[in-house]
């Protein structure tokens, strides 16, 4: 009896997750249609109707093993990433960043793409959801798209602006000084008597002094495309500062029903750190979401007591981006719950960054492949810092979701106390890689490794 023909993978969105994940698709001899919707329709951010266009900084971060991003680049080296090999023949000097002249990396994307024989490459725009495919629209999804994902997925699956607070590592708390309670003492859902947040008291001295730094501290520019309508849920930290001295103190940073079990005494004012991962390695500053520059970002909020040498995996940030609450709408391996071969990749999901969302769409291709042919949907393990990110997206509070980068906040721990932390990364390094190395070789057939 003759089979039935493989059906046609459709591929929604020619940046760079749905670049790689139709290549490599292609690569594991699946035919594809790759839709972009450029330049029938337009977006604010693109100046080019190229795959693979990079529309903000040119660097693609680290690539030292030490660093979260440099990891993951290794990680997906050793998935044969398409995208990362143009990088590096685009690369241009800067240090051991992986920077590229943007023009040439969106040509050689483009070139190779288009090249495959099995990838066609349509000019249009897709208003439904394909099955089988991947959705990789990124953070400037069109609206009708959008529309048929909140209709499909849930009214509240979709987001349309970041409001990110910034996240530091537990470890890097100066637990001297923060005392673990909850407001009026209240217990957590688990019965917790201690409390579910970390709690940084401010004396009257130190606050105003917060306030004057935070004023005057330099915010990012934004691009035209990324201005955001400032309101009551996303207002910038700064902002509410500079509405009034007492306005943070009245707000998220409010003393009340908030005892140190040391003193007796409600603070003038308090900054509450919120656990970000079940494990508590990962905690963010609630309420504290912000324009400011990186690096001022570590200057002012280095002022509030216990966080004096913080460390900082996840800056904070507001801007405008398209995003789906993943843990609530979205299936482990990143698919509608109710068809599993509809997947979605790239910054949609709930990823920051040019290597992470790249990363998804190797990953998605990898399941929807292995799906198509009879097996069940696989994920790298949490050792790994892509496996790491995937069980965030699953695992993370559907109530305080927000979007997050690689970092080593994420990765499950080493099981033993290493104190020294460059000693520290680079085993946590060695052991993603070895891992990752394993799960390819076990799921991944050898001859689609590229």
């Amino acid at each position: 009896m003759q089979r039935p023909a493989a059906p046609t993978i459709r591929v929604i969105g020619g940046g760079l997750a749905g670049s790689e994940a139709a290549w490599q698709l292609a690569e594991r001899g699946h035919d594809v249609v790759l839709h972009e919707m450029r330049p029938v329709v337009g977006t604010e951010a693109h100046k080019t109707d190229r795959l693979g266009e990079l529309v903000c900084s040119n660097t693609f971060k680290s690539t030292e093993t030490s660093n979260a991003h440099g990891l993951l680049k290794a990680e997906m080296r050793l998935l044969g990433s398409m995208i990362l090999e143009c990088a590096d023949a685009a690369r241009v000097p800067g240090g051991s960043a992986l920077t590229v002249d943007r023009d040439v990396f969106s040509a050689a994307v483009h070139e190779r793409v288009s090249a495959h024989p099995r990838i066609a490459v349509r000019r249009d725009e897709v208003t439904d959801l394909p099955s089988p495919g991947i959705v990789a629209t990124g953070p400037l999804t069109s609206s009708a798209l959008a529309e048929r994902i909140r209709e499909r997925l849930g009214i509240d699956s979709l987001a349309f602006y970041d409001a990110i607070a910034p996240i530091v590592s537990h470890e890097s708390i100066d637990h001297s000084v923060v005392f673990r309670a909850s407001r009026y003492g209240k217990e957590t859902m688990e019965g917790e008597r201690d409390g579910a947040y970390l709690n940084c008291p401010m004396s009257r001295e130190q606050y105003e002094a917060f306030i004057d730094t935070l004023t005057q501290a330099d915010q990012a520019s934004a691009h035209a495309f990324d201005a955001v309508p400032y309101f009551e849920g996303c207002m910038p930290a700064e902002e509410m500062a500079r509405r009034g001295r007492d306005t943070l103190r009245f707000g998220p940073m409010k003393p009340v029903g908030l005892r140190d079990p040391r003193t007796g005494r409600e603070a003038h004012a308090i900054v509450q750190l919120r656990m970000e991962d079940r494990a508590g390695r990962m905690w963010n500053l609630v309420g504290f979401q912000t324009r400011l520059r990186y690096p001022e970002q570590q200057r002012v909020f280095r002022m509030i007591p216990g966080l004096e040498s913080a460390e900082f995996l996840r800056f904070g940030s507001i801007h405008r981006n398209s995003y789906l609450n993943a843990p609530a709408a979205l299936a482990p391996h990143l698919a509608s719950r109710d068809e599993p071969l509809t997947l979605f990749a790239g910054q949609l999901t709930g990823v920051e960054g040019y290597t992470e969302s790249t990363a998804t769409g190797i990953v998605a291709a990898i399941n929807l492949s292995r799906m198509l042919a009879g097996d069940e949907p696989a994920l790298p393990p949490p050792t790994t810092m892509l496996g790491a990110l995937y069980r965030y997206l699953r695992e993370a509070d559907p109530a305080h979701f927000q979007p997050m980068n690689a970092n080593f906040g994420l990765v499950d721990d080493l099981g033993v106390r290493v104190r020294d932390k460059a000693t520290k990364r680079a085993k946590l390094a060695e052991r993603a890689l070895e891992h990752m190395a394993a799960w390819r070789d076990a799921l991944v057939p050898a001859g689609a490794r590229g």
